[in-house]
C-alpha cells in the first residue's frame, strides 16, 4: 500500500485514537506496543471490523533492535512506511524532581527522546529507500512549556528534548522534502494518570485549564493525523499545542 503508517505506543489512549483516526482515513497501520497484547490486538480488530488495514507488531522503542524489528516486519506485511507518529511515551510515577530516582529519569529519556530519535532515523532511511516524501508526528506535551513541577519535571524535560529535535530534524529533512511535526497535548483522558499514580488527576488539574476539562484522546488524534495529511504540505518544524488553552 501507499499508505503505511507506523504508530508507537498505540495500543492504548492517544497512540490508539491516532490509529484508529488514521485507518479511516485509509492508512495501512501497524499498531506498535511494548506489553499489552490484548490490547493492541483489541485496537487492530477495531480497525479491521471498520473496514482497514492493520497489524499489531510489539516491539520496545527504547531498544534501537527492536526499532529495526519493528519496520522489517511492516515493509514485509505491509508495504514500506510513508509515515511515522512517534507517540510512545512513559512518566514514572508523580513526584517531586527530588524524589524521582535516577532509573526513571534514564527510563523515560530512554524511551520518549531515545526512542522518538531511533524511530526517526529509521522513518527516514525507509523514505529514503523508497523516494517517499514521508511524514513523522513527534507526540510531545503541553509540559515541555510549563514544566510540570511537583509532578514530573523529568517527563517535562524529555518533551522538551524531542520539541527541539522536532525543529532541527524538520529543518534538515526538508530539502528532501520529509517534513516533521509535532503535536504537544495538555491532560488527556487515558490511563496515563492511574500509571503515574493518581487516578483521580484530571479532576484536580481540570480547573487550571481555560476550556476547564481535559481532551479526549480523539482529540488529540485529529491534529496528528491532519498533519499528516497533504492539506498540511507547508507545514513542517512546527509542534502545534492541543491542550484547551494552555
Amino acid at each position: 500500500m501507499d499508505k503505511v503508517l507506523i504508530v508507537t505506543g498505540a495500543g492504548r489512549g492517544i497512540g490508539a485514537a491516532i490509529a484508529r483516526r488514521a485507518a479511516a482515513e485509509g492508512y495501512a497501520v501497524a499498531v506498535n506496543y511494548q506489553h499489552d497484547t490484548l490490547a493492541a490486538e483489541a485496537v487492530v480488530a477495531a480497525i479491521r471490523t471498520a473496514g482497514g488495514t492493520a497489524i499489531a507488531i510489539q516491539a520496545d522503542v527504547a531498544q534501537e533492535e527492536q526499532v529495526a524489528h519493528l519496520f522489517a516486519r511492516t515493509e514485509a506485511e505491509l508495504g514500506r512506511p510513508a509515515a511515522l507518529v512517534n507517540n510512545a511515551g512513559i512518566t514514572g510515577r508523580i513526584a517531586r524532581f527530588t524524589e524521582t530516582g535516577p532509573a526513571t529519569i534514564e527510563a523515560t529519556f530512554r524511551t520518549n527522546v531515545f526512542g522518538t530519535m531511533h524511530c526517526c532515523r529509521a522513518a527516514i532511511a525507509a523514505f529514503r529507500r523508497s523516494g517517499i516524501r514521508g511524514v513523522i508526528v513527534n507526540v510531545s506535551s503541553v509540559a515541555a512549556a510549563t514544566g510540570s513541577p511537583c509532578e514530573y519535571v523529568h517527563y517535562a524535560a524529555s518533551k522538551a528534548a524531542v520539541e527541539t529535535f522536532t525543529l532541527g530534524l524538520a529543518r534538515e529533512m526538508a530539502p528532501e522534502g520529509i517534513r516533521v511535526c509535532g503535536v504537544a497535548p495538555g491532560s488527556t483522558l487515558t490511563g496515563i494518570h492511574a500509571a503515574a499514580g493518581e487516578p483521580g488527576r484530571p479532576q484536580r488539574v481540570a480547573p487550571a485549564i481555560p476550556m476547564g476539562r481535559l481532551a479526549t484522546a480523539d482529540e488529540i488524534a485529529e491534529p496528528v493525523v491532519w498533519l499528516l495529511s497533504p492539506a498540511a504540505s507547508y507545514v513542517t518544524g512546527t509542534t502545534l499545542r492541543c491542550a484547551g488553552g494552555l
